[in-house]
């Protein structure tokens, strides 16, 4: 696995030309279970609650959209409600809530492209040059163009669910969690992977709680 600084990372651009930007789907993460949100644990649909007023899954999109050629939503309840937001929704294929890996392995089967990129229902302050950075380090990744890219903050911290991966892996993923495994970073660590620094730790927090909801109530600021 390789780790590119900052500074080698990135060129000038922070948006993909639209030819590229055609190559990628972006999927929206919002399978899970949100147990950490509900008072009894038994878990609510976090891409539904509201922040600024809006469900978050609406800001994630706000800023995923204009990064990707086309954009899919991963969800396996209130398909109706993802739906009002005029993207594909789709569930995992694998039973049982099996976590942001079985989210991908729709996203890959359902993507028309040859590059898919993810990122999580909960974290509305993703930045918007997101898939041009991980582009970018992957074309420029020592050894030859990595096979996927993830998001890495300079405190070391590896976010692998802002991924930017191949879509020739479905077959590899699928071996993976026909074995029962479902870490992310088990199954990437084989593969041709490049993490990608990004200078802006706060972009990358996650709404895990209604303590955390209130705390950032007001709505996500555009850049």
């Amino acid at each position: 696995m390789t780790r590119l600084p900052a500074e080698n990372r990135l060129r000038d651009e922070t948006r993909l030309p639209d030819e590229t930007r055609a190559l990628v789907t972006g999927l929206v993460l919002a399978g899970g279970l949100g147990r950490r949100m509900s008072a009894d644990g038994a878990g609510v649909d976090k891409g539904l609650a509201l922040l600024g007023g809006r469900p978050m899954v609406a800001h994630v999109i706000d800023r995923l959209a204009p990064q990707v050629g086309t954009l899919l939503i991963n969800a396996n309840r209130n398909a109706d409600r993802y739906a009002a937001f005029a993207h594909p929704v789709i569930p995992d294929a694998i039973e049982g809530y099996a976590g942001p890996l079985a989210g991908l392995h729709a996203g890959m089967r359902a993507a028309a492209t040859p590059w898919i990129v993810t990122a999580p229902c909960d974290s509305p302050f993703l930045p918007e040059d997101l898939v041009a950075r991980l582009w970018h380090a992957r074309q420029g990744a020592p050894g030859g163009p990595a096979q996927l890219a993830v998001a890495r903050t300079r405190d070391g911290q590896a976010h692998p669910v802002f991924a930017l991966a191949e879509c020739s892996l479905l077959a590899n993923l699928e071996a993976f969690l026909a074995s029962g495994r479902r870490k992310i970073d088990a199954w990437y660590a084989p593969l041709r992977v490049v993490e990608v620094d990004f200078p802006d730790e706060s972009a990358f927090r996650n709404i895990n709680t209604q303590e955390e909801l209130r705390q950032n109530e007001a709505p996500p600021a555009r850049d």
